[in-house]
């Protein structure tokens, strides 16, 4: 078995992932072959204990949080394979071990991070690709785990690659000849890169949800409106339907709601606009960290005024 580390786990893998960043140690996630059968489809509980079938792919096991096994088809795609255990596999699992899992990339801004959220083809990695391109750390691409523990919200590093449309590629003037697709006769081109990959867990400071409009545009959501997206665009959610699961999802929902700030992020679809739209985003966070600080500022006034008052 290989070790690597992927959303701050280390899983022990007897299939290979050239993707991920290969370590050592305790592993917290076995992954390996094994044979699905009717005893064990019987385990299956839509919780704890998960079997589940993929079309073109094969059968898959996923118990607890700590192990996958997985049953392949005869000559599948093994870039297929990888691409679904990295996605819709370990998102049961994650959810498994008590995260919330979002439909969302994730990059650093100074030392906190802000998440794209969105269905699929919304520009998410594009838009995430883009900041990367001008400097910025990347989290996740497409899955973004979130660990919520007394009151603090962290994202989990995925690792360091990209699944984009070849012409958002090219329109950030990067080569796309040599690259491949994630999977055979895929659209999205997988773009893995060396630098400018955040590799610890960072708090998350506000979410972005993707909207297509006329203009470019930033507006404030109401929690309701954050809570109906929020659900809309968690990970596997139709999979884990045991009720300790459900009532779980829902309160790191609420949770999440109540840490974090939530913004509608409406673009007009111009792959050239790009720069126009991480300027937009910089900008936007760049008031939102100078109304904390304002915010910081005055408390400290009210606390040594009152300090004082109390001392004349």
């Amino acid at each position: 078995m290989k070790f690597f580390k992927v959303y701050n786990l280390c899983i022990a893998s007897e299939f290979p992932f050239p993707e991920l960043i290969e370590t050592e140690g305790e592993p917290d996630v076995i992954v390996r072959f094994g044979k699905i059968d009717d005893v064990t489809a019987i385990q299956h509980d839509g919780g704890k204990n998960f079997v589940g079938e993929i079309p073109e792919v094969g059968k898959c096991f996923i118990k607890d949080g700590r192990e996958i096994v997985i049953s392949p088809l005869p000559n599948v795609d093994e870039s297929l394979l990888r691409t679904v255990l990295l996605g819709p596999i370990l998102c049961v699992l994650l959810r498994q071990r008590g995260l919330l899992v979002l439909h969302a990339s994730c990059i650093r801004i100074n030392h906190k991070c802000v998440a794209f959220m969105g269905g699929s083809g919304w520009g998410k990695s594009t838009l995430a690709a883009a900041f990367h391109q001008k400097g910025y750390n990347v989290l996740t691409d497409d899955v973004m785990p979130i660990e919520i523990t007394a009151g603090q919200v962290l994202v989990l590093p995925a690792y360091p690659q990209f699944k984009v449309f070849p012409e958002a590629l090219i329109s950030l003037g990067h080569e796309t000849k040599n690259l491949s697709p994630i999977y055979q006769n895929a659209s999205k081109l997988s773009y893995k890169f060396a630098h400018g990959f955040q590799q610890t867990p960072l708090p998350l400071q506000r979410i972005y949800v993707l909207d297509k409009g006329s203009e470019h545009l930033i507006t404030k959501m109401l929690p309701q409106a954050a809570f109906v997206e929020l659900v809309r665009h968690t990970r596997a959610i139709n999979l884990l339907t045991e009720k300790e699961f459900i009532a779980s999802h829902l309160r790191l929902c609420s949770e999440l709601i109540k840490s974090v700030s939530f913004c509608r992020f409406t673009r007009k679809p111009s792959l050239e606009d790009l720069p126009n739209l991480v300027k937009l985003v910089e900008d936007d966070i760049a008031l939102l960290t100078a109304q904390h600080d304002s915010s910081n500022t005055n408390s400290l006034k009210t606390s040594s005024d009152y300090s004082l008052a109390t001392k004349s």
